[in-house]
């Protein structure tokens, strides 16, 4: 997951050019001006925290006039969260992080011959991001989410920046449609025999029709033929998302705090 970030901010605006330092065993990633994308990942799985290289990064992000904002797995050293809360981090939420072997990832019934799952290429993304946008500005309200809805402009900015074309190596778009219609939309993200379901998403007047759970499954068969051994995914806390995977055979790795400051 870190290389995905890592590699959508190589591909940002160029007037806004990322940032990506080194911390703690970690990464501090600054991708532009109130990004969600913002944030420092995989700290402290195995190294105590590195103040001065956090300092540093606070320097950094506040010349940008941004908040640091922190993902923290449960399974860092508590004393990481101890000095995170002596610095003034506050716990804003929590995401979840699953995974399966994808060689042993149940297979569900065939999908409804109604639901149709296209790739999408560069020729017709603008279809696939019409259907993600709706889909994001209009979230279901499940789970314990860490974010409030962005703005439609700001979704619109995201999208386009980090899953756009030509935007990250190993990245493969699909959309679904119901009866012809576009419905839901996904990602997969490839890297070094590792599988990233990415966000996906369906359109409100759609839900409840298994359209989710029909590109679970695509991607999991996509990731089987690219050889990968394991699928990871993350969702907000008791979403509908989570349920729909750990359907699939996705077990919880671990829960992941987020801290601002």
């Amino acid at each position: 997951m870190c290389a995905h970030i890592v590699q959508s901010m190589r591909v940002t605006r160029s007037e806004f050019p990322p940032v990506v330092l080194p911390i703690s065993g970690g990464q501090a990633v600054f991708a532009g001006p109130a990004s969600p994308i913002n944030k420092v990942i995989g700290l402290g799985f195995d190294t105590d925290l590195d103040v001065a290289a956090l300092e540093h990064v606070e320097r950094e992000w506040r010349d940008r006039d941004e908040p640091v904002r922190i993902e923290l797995s449960i399974l860092a050293d508590p004393a990481v969260v101890a000095k995170l809360s002596e610095r003034g981090y506050r716990l804003h939420g929590f995401e979840n992080v699953l995974a399966c072997r994808v060689a042993g990832a149940g297979r569900p019934a065939a999908a409804a011959p109604e639901i149709a799952i296209e790739i999408v290429g560069d020729d017709s993304f603008e279809e696939w991001f019409t259907v993600a946008i709706d889909s994001f500005a209009n979230m279901d309200g499940s789970g314990s989410a860490a974010d409030a809805a962005l703005p439609r402009e700001e979704l619109e900015r995201l999208f386009r920046e980090t899953v756009g074309p030509q935007s990250v190596e190993g990245l493969t778009r699909y959309i679904a449609r119901l009866d012809g219609e576009p419905a839901g939309e996904a990602a997969l993200h490839v890297d070094e025999g590792l599988a990233l379901l990415a966000g996906s998403g369906t359109v409100p007047h759609l839900r409840g029709r298994g359209v989710q759970k029909a590109l679970v499954a695509r991607r999991l068969d996509d990731a089987r033929r690219e050889g990968c051994d394991i699928a990871v995914v993350v969702t907000a806390p008791g979403s509908r998302s989570q349920e729909n995977v750990m359907r699939r055979g996705f077990e919880l790795l671990y829960t992941r705090a987020i801290l601002l400051r």
